[in-house]
């Protein structure tokens, strides 16, 4: 009953309880950085990837432990947690079953899920308070999960699909989010509680500064436009806001395209429209032909910086050391994997409206919150 006791305590202070965050698999930092702007002290981010240490400790005060998560035991993490009220961990385990490149996989093998197995011993020895993990939408009715939530014994949970571009991110963007809790029965906010309205391409950056192909901004490296050679030059000129290559004249489209068997793949080679959310960002959204990346109305594809904010990065965020040159694939591939720190708030708020109700409750006089008194999903 020692968290009751701290929320009780919180409550009676006249404050909402502490919640100390560790993020593993943190990437560039998306989960943390939103997590923390809802009120959420994450003290920590993992991740392997040693490019993701700058933009994490550059935009986040919490510390960055190049370490795998394998490396890590559950007192490791009740140190970081150390004079909380209450405990978070969270994070995006990598989900390697559900790439396109590992449909002929067993989705079942221990390999595959390493990650996935690994944030659930985590949980079983450090037994935090809250729980959030944000993965791939396929990830809800697979088998592996079913087993994860299985280990979640003591806990209520809350999981399902969640439309990002109902929360505001200006993206369609759907993402599995699970969030669970040892205090009580737990659920994630409506957008509508949160105050969130749907955004578009053109409230997102419409206003930024005009940029042509292989070029940057030289007030922002990161608002930097990858070349393109003189044949997409032309496709894009030939691309309406919304359309597809099939509206090129034959001599433009990829061979492959010329095929029946291509005719399928309409979602590349085309413009994002303002007046609509973008596409999901990925890792290569920075390349014409790598989807429908392309400027609504100017003749290149998106910038990094736009990526970022598409993906609900604030506009100064950093990501590349200063001075040193802006590698596409690298800062792409932070982008694309990140958790839209939009969603990571959500999370947060939710996550503190959760626990401050514990504690408004727990303060109630003759009221006694049962710790073990849990409602499953």
């Amino acid at each position: 009953m020692e968290v009751e006791r701290k929320c009780g305590q919180a409550a009676g202070r006249g404050g909402t309880p502490r919640i100390a965050g560790v993020d593993l698999f943190c990437g560039a930092g998306g989960l943390t950085y939103g997590l923390v702007k809802a009120g959420v002290d994450v003290r920590a981010g993992v991740d392997l990837d040693p490019e993701c240490a700058y933009p994490y400790t550059a935009n986040n005060p919490g510390r960055f432990l190049e370490q795998d998560v394998r490396a890590l035991s559950g007192r490791d993490l009740a140190s970081l947690w150390r004079g909380a009220d209450v405990s978070l961990l969270a994070g995006c385990a990598p989900c390697q079953p559900f790439s396109t490149y590992s449909q002929a996989r067993d989705r079942r093998s221990n390999r595959d899920w390493g990650m996935l197995l690994e944030f659930g011993r985590l949980v079983a020895e450090a037994q935090p308070d809250l729980i959030t993990m944000e993965n791939v939408p396929q990830l809800a009715g697979d088998d592996v999960f079913m087993s994860f939530l299985d280990g979640l014994k003591g806990y209520s949970t809350w999981h399902g699909v969640v439309d990002c571009a109902e929360y505001g991110v200006p993206q369609q963007r759907r993402r599995f989010v699970l969030i669970a809790s040892r205090l009580g029965p737990i659920s994630l906010l409506l957008p509508v509680e949160l105050g969130y309205r749907r955004a578009t391409v053109w409230s997102a950056i419409g206003r930024m500064p005009p940029l042509v192909q292989g070029s940057a901004d030289p007030h922002d490296p990161i608002h930097a436009a990858a070349g393109m050679s003189a044949l997409n030059l032309r496709r894009i000129r030939a691309s309406s806001p919304g359309g597809s290559w099939r509206e090129w004249p034959p001599a433009l489209r990829a061979a492959c395209h010329r095929r029946e068997s291509g005719a399928g793949y309409g979602a590349v080679y085309g413009r994002m429209e303002w007046d609509r959310p973008a596409p999901t960002m990925t890792t290569l959204c920075h390349g014409f032909g790598n989807g429908r990346f392309g400027h609504p109305q100017q003749d290149r594809a998106i910038s990094l910086r736009e990526a970022a904010i598409l993906q609900t990065f604030p506009k100064r965020y950093k990501f590349v050391r200063p001075g040193e040159r802006v590698k596409f694939t690298t800062v792409g591939r932070l982008i694309g994997n990140a958790v839209p720190p939009r969603l990571g708030e959500v999370i947060g708020r939710s996550l503190i409206a959760h626990a401050t109700a514990v504690a408004e409750r727990r303060a109630e006089p003759g009221v006694v919150v049962d710790r073990e008194a849990v409602t499953p999903d």
